[in-house]
């Protein structure tokens, strides 16, 4: 199956303060954006790769780095990439902004559809 893209607006960079996480649910996605001390937008989706889950969005931002609120493990938000000694990732999307407009890009699987 192929993967598409679909930028969806999701605010103002103003709407998104420093180092604390905002929730913008999309469709039936729901992530968590981060705005950093450097002033970069990520998205994640709001729910923690830890197997007991959780959200992320109450996380603490520090770096490029959020420690989920529950479990505190550390989340490379540019990779989604759990760091050592916990493993696993986190669902990122990438992040555009034009002018002050910040657009996420969802991925979403193309189904094939069959004529008869």
């Amino acid at each position: 199956m192929n993967v598409t893209q679909t930028e969806v607006y999701v605010g103002q960079v103003q709407d998104f303060l420093m180092q604390i996480g905002r929730v913008v649910v999309v469709g039936d996605t729901e992530l968590a954006i981060f705005r950093t001390s450097d002033d970069t937008l990520y998205a994640v989706e709001n729910s923690s790769p830890h197997p007991k889950g959780g959200p992320l969005a109450e996380g603490i931002v520090s770096g490029y780095y959020l420690y989920d609120p529950l479990h505190d493990w550390k989340i490379d938000l540019r990779s989604g990439e759990v760091q050592a000694p916990d493993r696993g990732t986190a669902v990122t999307y990438p992040v555009i902004v034009e002018g002050d407009r910040v657009k996420v890009c969802l991925r979403h699987q193309a189904i094939p559809v069959e004529l008869k």
